[in-house]
This record gives structure tokens, C-alpha cells and sequence, in this order.
């Protein structure tokens, strides 16, 4: 009997960040001295999350603000796309500048070979990918501290997303590390 092989299995687009417990993801600003603290043994696993990957998206707010700390490539050793409708030269050449529309870019990269796909952000970007059917997982760590304005997880807009929760682990310095998938 022949045997078929496995269909090949189909990169995630993964959303892995940390919010407040208000629910926002940087000062209005962009700053996010508010996340500093001391990290415990395994950085939350943060680690293993990034050894899964081995590509990262980018808003251009988000490559901009890291440029100005001096990050030309965000994140050595891995694939870095910059999703931007108005650069199109990297500080960097290990980063590649992406300006076609996000679900055409998506299925594009999600059709490669390779890990998963780490959505860093910001909102303006995870929003894109949620709103054509693109993030398949969040993993929001969700720090004790509320900072009372800023920039929120998403865009705002009208959406009704569901969500299944896959795991839950509460660390022992109050950060909750919140894993979902979202339903389709």
C-alpha cells in the first residue's frame, strides 16, 4: 500500500505580546517603561516562543520606534518584514519593507516553508491581519499594572472575534500569560 505523505503543515501567524491589565501595549507615545521588571527563570517563555518562529511582522511605528533606539534589525537571526504604504528602504538589510495589502502578504508568507510567524505589532498591524482572517493564536501576557491610557491592543472598531482558550499560567510576580486561538 502507498503511502501518502503528510500535507505540509501551514505557518501560524501568532500574535505574542504583553498589555496592561487596562489593556494597552504602550503609552499613548509609544514608550513601555511600564513593562520593565525583573524577569524570572524562563522569561515568561519567552525563549521557547522565539526558538518556534522564524519570521517576524512589524508595524512601521513599531521598526520606527525601534530604529530610534538604535535597532536597525529588530531581531537578528530571524526574517523581519516592516509592513509600511510609504518606506521602502530598511535601516537594515536583513529587514524587508512589505506595502501590499496584508491578506495578499499573508497567505503569500503563510505558503512558505518555515516556523511560525511572531505578529509583533502594533495594533494598527495585529488589526490588519485580524480583521482578513490572518492570526490564528494570541498569547497576551497580561502585567499588574494599569496605566490608564495608551495605545490598545487593536484599532478600535466594531468586531465580535471569538476566541478558544488553549492555556492559562499565572506566574509567580502577578503577570498572567493568557494563550487563545482564534475560531474561525
Amino acid at each position: 500500500m502507498r503511502q501518502v505523505p503528510p500535507m505540509p503543515r501551514k505557518r501560524k501567524f501568532i500574535v505574542y505580546l504583553a498589555t496592561s491589565a487596562d489593556g494597552f501595549i504602550a503609552r499613548a507615545d509609544g514608550s513601555v517603561e511600564w513593562l520593565e521588571r525583573p524577569r524570572p527563570k524562563g522569561n515568561y517563555g519567552m525563549g521557547a516562543f522565539y526558538r518556534s518562529i522564524d519570521a517576524i511582522v512589524i508595524g512601521r511605528k513599531t521598526y520606527d520606534f525601534a530604529v530610534s533606539y538604535g535597532m536597525t534589525d529588530p531581531n537578528p537571526g530571524k526574517k523581519s518584514y516592516v509592513l509600511s504604504r510609504t518606506l521602502t528602504k530598511a535601516a537594515s538589510p536583513n529587514v524587508v519593507m512589505i506595502n501590499e495589502p496584508v491578506a495578499k502578504f499573508a497567505e503569500r508568507l503563510r505558503a512558505e516553508k518555515g516556523k511560525d510567524v511572531w505578529l509583533m505589532g502594533g495594533a494598527e498591524s495585529i488589526a490588519a491581519f485580524l480583521d482578513c482572517g490572518q492570526v490564528d493564536e494570541f498569547i497576551i501576557h497580561v502585567i499588574p499594572k494599569i496605566i490608564g491610557e495608551g495605545i490598545p491592543l487593536l484599532t478600535p472598531r466594531h468586531r465580535d472575534v471569538p476566541l478558544k482558550l488553549l492555556a492559562s499560567k499565572k506566574f509567580p510576580d502577578g503577570i498572567v500569560r493568557l494563550h487563545y486561538a482564534v475560531r474561525t
